[in-house]
């Protein structure tokens, strides 16, 4: 019999999985949150221009809410984006807020949620379990297929030039997350491949987490792996072909379930630096490194890699360091199908910059933590220098 290790496993209590649910916005607030009555929709620039964020608010409006729209959010939204929503939400006498857009606009949801009622400072609450208290009721719903952050329970915050800071506690899972693929339709295909294979990282980083991975993790993982995998090069190819957006949302998601209960690791550890020095957007990061860090930890995790590409690559076969190389392989087989860059260099990255790059992954000591091979500094360097 096998012999599990005790475990715990948290997830959004409520999800929806269904073309056109945002358009019916207001019809699942008023059944699940029938006290509600000020929403708060927050967005960014760029959704708000593609005009989706309209059916979502006439919905409200029409379910007799009152409804303000905050669409200042940024990319890796910095503490003052935070603030200034978190006044906002004062100002609206919100009483619950929609995150309505990619990580960054649902992150900064969350984090109006657990602010706008309570008197602790946003300073107060970084790092884990530092939330007191409750919130206001929170319902995600994202329009990419990638950060899975609709159902995880963390938020990350720009706190300099270049550093960053996690929020993770409890009170972050939403109440709901609606999953709506007619909300991604309009994602350009680079976005759409950065974003499937960040989501395809979460799955795979999960699945060999050292520390927490668990049985309820792995099946996220590897449902989460079989419709990326499968979807991701035609919703590049089709960005109008519902069937495959909806089949990415939904990996996304099981892949966000999966990585907020066995947490991700050196892929996303190296991946930091290089969006926050060079500001390249997150899930491109992820990709630029993701073989070189395969192929790195394949010594200790070739049995999880191989398990994992028969998902991917069902027809691989031989010994487990062959099957694992076959998942690399065809991870970068996604990158030049749909794209998108492939070395550090095409992103403005060079030789000179690597020890800058290994000095500050060497820092995010929580995700080093959980890969299955010890990383060093040395280690670091040469997994940047086989990227470039």
């Amino acid at each position: 019999m096998q012999d599990f290790p005790a475990f715990a496993f948290s997830t959004v209590a409520h999800i929806v999985s269904e073309l056109g649910a945002a358009g019916r916005l207001g019809e699942h607030i008023a059944q699940r949150f029938p006290a509600a009555t000020r929403a708060l929709l927050v967005t960014d620039p760029g959704f708000l221009k593609t005009g989706l964020v309209d059916a979502p608010a006439a919905s409200l409006r029409a379910a007799g809410l009152a409804v303000e729209v905050y669409s200042q959010v940024v990319a890796d939204p910095p503490e003052q984006v935070v603030l200034d929503a978190v006044d906002a939400a004062r100002a609206h006498r919100t009483d619950i807020v929609i995150g309505l857009g990619g990580g960054s606009s649902m992150d900064v949801a969350k984090l109006i949620a657990v602010l706008a009622g309570s008197d602790q400072p946003l300073s107060a609450i970084y790092g884990i379990g530092n939330v007191k208290g409750g919130r206001l009721p929170l319902v995600q719903i994202p329009t990419t297929a990638g950060t899975g952050s609709e159902v995880t329970n963390v938020a990350i915050v720009t706190t300099g030039a270049t550093t960053k800071m996690g929020v993770v506690a409890p009170q972050l899972y939403a109440d709901l997350a609606l999953l709506d693929a007619e909300l991604t339709i309009g994602l350009p295909p680079m976005v759409t491949a950065a974003t499937g294979i960040d989501a395809m990282v979460h799955a795979i980083e999960a699945y060999t987490s050292r520390h927490k991975k668990n049985p309820l993790s792995d099946i996220f993982a590897r449902k989460a792996l079989s419709l990326l995998s499968a979807n991701v090069i035609r919703a590049c190819e089709n960005g109008r072909g519902l069937a495959a957006r909806q089949a990415m949302l939904l990996g996304a998601m099981l892949a966000g379930q999966a990585f907020s209960n066995a947490p991700v690791a050196a892929v996303h550890a190296l991946a930091y630096p290089i969006g926050g020095i060079f500001h390249v957007p997150h899930g491109l990061s992820n990709s630029l490194v993701l073989p070189h860090v395969l192929r790195f930890n394949a010594p200790e995790a070739a049995p999880l890699y191989a398990e994992l590409a028969e998902i991917v690559v069902p027809l691989a076969s031989g010994s487990a360091e062959a099957r694992a190389e076959a998942l690399v392989v065809a991870m970068q087989q996604i990158a030049i199908i749909t794209g998108i860059e492939r070395t550090l260099q095409q992103v403005g990255i060079r030789e000179t910059d690597l020890d800058r790059l290994a000095d500050d992954a060497m820092l995010q000591t929580r995700l080093l933590g959980n890969n299955p091979r010890t990383v060093t500094r040395d280690d670091a360097r040469a997994i940047y220098a086989a990227a470039l």
